[in-house]
C-alpha cells in the first residue's frame, strides 16, 4: 500500500510505502528515500497528502532512486511537468506493445529529452542528427514505437516533433529493451555511418541504403562493436581468405576496425577484419554471395 506524498495531476503522484513514517504536513519529502512516482488514469484524482494512493491495472509504479545518464530521476521529476512523464509513458506503452518486457526505469531519462525538446521547439531550435537514416534503419522497431511520440506532442502542444527528434527517441526506446546506454547506441550508430563513409569515398558513389547488402553491412556492424565489448571471439577466420581475393575490400575494413576500436576504445579482434571485407563486398559488389 502506498500514501500520497504529492499530487502532480489527476494522474500522477509520488507516493511512499505504508510502512514510511507519518507524511501529512511533511515538506521536501521528495528528498527522502523510498519515494515512488505512481503513474494511472485518475490515480491523484481528489488526494491529499497522507490519503492511500489505490493502485490499478493500468497503475505504473517507478522508483524515485534511479538514477540515469541524464541525472536522478527525483531532480528530473522536479524540473519537468507531469505531462512530459505521462508522454514518455506512452512512449514506453507502445514499446511494450512491441517488445514485451522492457527496462521502465528510463520513463524519467525519456520524459527530460521530450521535455527539451519540445522546449527547443518552442523556442524555433532545431538540433540535426545526420545520423537519423541510420538510426532509423538500425533500430527499426525502436524508431517506429518513438512515432507515437508525434501525434500525442502535436495534440498537447500543437508542435510537429521532427525526424531527427524521433531519431533520439529510438535510442532511449532501445536502451529499455538491449540495456545499453543511449550513448551507446547513438556511439554504434556513428560507428556505422563512419564505416559507410569510407566505403563509399573508396567506390566513389552512394551506397543504397535500402538494399538487402546495406542492412546486413549496418547489423554486421552493430553486433562486431557487442562482440567485442564483450569480449566475444569469431570462431573462425575470413582473413586469408578475403585478404587474397578482394585486397581492396580487406584494406577496407582494416581502416574502419581501426577506427572503430578507437571509437570505443576496444581493440577488435583481427578475424572481424574478414568478416567485415566480406559485408564489404556484397555492398560494393555483390560478388560474394556467400553467408556467414
Amino acid at each position: 500500500m502506498y500514501k500520497v506524498v504529492r499530487v502532480l495531476n489527476h494522474n500522477t503522484v509520488i507516493a511512499a510505502l505504508d510502512d514510511c513514517e507519518k507524511l501529512h504536513g511533511k515538506e521536501n519529502l521528495l528528498d527522502k528515500e523510498d519515494r515512488y512516482l505512481l503513474m494511472g488514469k485518475g490515480i491523484g484524482f481528489g488526494k491529499k497528502n497522507g490519503a492511500a494512493a489505490e493502485l490499478k491495472e493500468d497503475s505504473r509504479v517507478y522508483s524515485l532512486q534511479e538514477c540515469g545518464e541524464r541525472g536522478d530521476a527525483k531532480d528530473i521529476v522536479d524540473e519537468v511537468t507531469p505531462e512530459y512523464l505521462e508522454i514518455a509513458d506512452i512512449v514506453l506503452k507502445e514499446a511494450e506493445k512491441m517488445f514485451g518486457d522492457i527496462d521502465r526505469n528510463i520513463l524519467f531519462s525519456l520524459a527530460d529529452h521530450i521535455f527539451y525538446a519540445v522546449k527547443r521547439m518552442k523556442n524555433g531550435e532545431r538540433i540535426s542528427n545526420p545520423l537519423t537514416e541510420d538510426i532509423r534503419l538500425l533500430f527499426h522497431m525502436e524508431y517506429k514505437a518513438a512515432l507515437c511520440v508525434i501525434p500525442v506532442i502535436q495534440e498537447k502542444f500543437g508542435i510537429l516533433i521532427d525526424d531527427d527528434e524521433v531519431g533520439y527517441i529510438a535510442l532511449h526506446v532501445h536502451s529499455a529493451i538491449d540495456n545499453e546506454k543511449v550513448s551507446d547506441a547513438m556511439q554504434t550508430a556513428r560507428a556505422v555511418r563512419q564505416c559507410v563513409d569510407i566505403v563509399e569515398r573508396a567506390i566513389d558513389k552512394k551506397i543504397d541504403i535500402m538494399s538487402l547488402a546495406y542492412n546486413r553491412l549496418m547489423n554486421h556492424v552493430r553486433y562486431m562493436i557487442v562482440r567485442t565489448i564483450k569480449g566475444e571471439k569469431l570462431k573462425m577466420s575470413l582473413n586469408d581468405y578475403m585478404s587474397i581475393k578482394y585486397p581492396d575490400e580487406f584494406a577496407m575494413a582494416e581502416k574502419i576496425c581501426d577506427e572503430i576500436s578507437g571509437m570505443i576504445k576496444h581493440k577488435l579482434n583481427k578475424a572481424e577484419i574478414g568478416y567485415l571485407a566480406m559485408h564489404i563486398c556484397r555492398v560494393t559488389s555483390g560478388e560474394l554471395e556467400a553467408e556467414e
